[in-house]
Parts: C-alpha cells; sequence; structure tokens
C-alpha cells in the first residue's frame, strides 16, 4: 500500500482498517510494524493465557496484539502485545478496535523494538491516565521487567527467575514466570541478554 507523506488520524484508521498489515502511526507519519520470532509469539501466547484463565471470572478485558491502543495526550497508535482493560473499555469510536483506557500493557522485547519500548514508547504509555502497570518481557532470557504506578512514580520490579511469580495488584492477578516462559527454546535466539 502507498502512503502519502502525511495523513489525519482518521485517514490513518480508514487506512488501517483496509491494511493487511499493522502500523503505528504519530503525528501524520505511519510507521510498518515488523514480524514476531518464535520466541516472541510463544511468550505472548503463553502470558495471554495465563492472565485470561485468571480474568475470565473479573470485569477486565485481556486484549491480544491485534487492539490498537490510542494515547490521548501524545497522539501515538500503537499495538501492544497485550492489553488489559478493568472496568468498561472505552474505544475511540464505533470500530471498538482502538482501545483508550488500558489499565495493564505488556510488551514482549526483540532487538529492533527494545529501545523504543523501554524509551519513547514507555513515555507515551505513562500519559494514559488509567494504566497502572507496564511489563517488559525478555526473548532471549528468563526477565521481566514491571513497572507499577504509584502515585507520580514508576517502581520497577526486576524478575529474573523462572520460580518467580509477580503480583499484579491494578489486575488482581498474578503471572508465574514458569507460565510465561513454558516451552520457550533459548538455544534458538540470536544472542543473549549481558
Amino acid at each position: 500500500m502507498a502512503l502519502p507523506k502525511f495523513i489525519t488520524p482518521e485517514e490513518y484508521l480508514r487506512l488501517e482498517r483496509a491494511s493487511q498489515e499493522k502500523h503505528e502511526y504519530f503525528k501524520g507519519e505511519i510507521f510498518a510494524m515488523t514480524g514476531a520470532t518464535e520466541n516472541h509469539n510463544i511468550i505472548a501466547g503463553s502470558t495471554f493465557a495465563a492472565l485470561y484463565s485468571e480474568l475470565r471470572k473479573k470485569p477486565c478485558q485481556i486484549y491480544p496484539s491485534d487492539m490498537r491502543v490510542r494515547i490521548p495526550a501524545t497522539g501515538l497508535y500503537t499495538y501492544p502485545d497485550i492489553s488489559v482493560v478493568c472496568g468498561t473499555p472505552e474505544f475511540e469510536d464505533d470500530g471498538l478496535d482502538t482501545l483508550l483506557n488500558p489499565t495493564v500493557i505488556i510488551e514482549v522485547l526483540s532487538p529492533s523494538t527494545e529501545p523504543y519500548d523501554r524509551g519513547k514508547k514507555f513515555q507515551h504509555y505513562r500519559t494514559i491516565p488509567t494504566l497502572k502497570e507496564y511489563i517488559l518481557i525478555a526473548q532471549d532470557s528468563i526477565r521481566i521487567e514491571h513497572f507499577a504506578r504509584r502515585e507520580d512514580q514508576w517502581i520497577l520490579t526486576d524478575a529474573k527467575s523462572s520460580d518467580t511469580v509477580l503480583a499484579l495488584p491494578s489486575i488482581e492477578c498474578t503471572l508465574a514466570l514458569s507460565d510465561v516462559y513454558e516451552k520457550v527454546n533459548f538455544d534458538s535466539t540470536q544472542g543473549t541478554n549481558p
């Protein structure tokens, strides 16, 4: 699809809803999103399954990476690997495909996106008033970084052991690293974390 140099958010949504690929949008520009590795997909699927089983009887919705999120304060449209909203989901329009009020956002890190997920993207996410927890999951080693909002601060918990169970208080769930990394083959990854 040939994309114009500058487009409005409305034009972006029209194009995106007709596209086979996913794109981020920021300040009139569209950015193609890359595909995911096997480990990335296994981790995202296992994390989704683990949280879904805990959330199914709660007033929360969990969404995979096809749910677009718009950050109202900055105008970024993006696709987190997993989004959770507790309470009533709020959407940008009747398309019901652009979430405005996530409670938890989870990103599985990859070499090409890690600096962005840790830096600028997290800066965007922190402006979402409803966001209480941000989780970064490594795909080349056992490591989850859990950021929890405490008033105006984000507190980091760094988990690096497969027997660790993280508490996610904003959605009243736990996340066991053994569940997240089940069936992941680290030998198939390129490089390792220091």
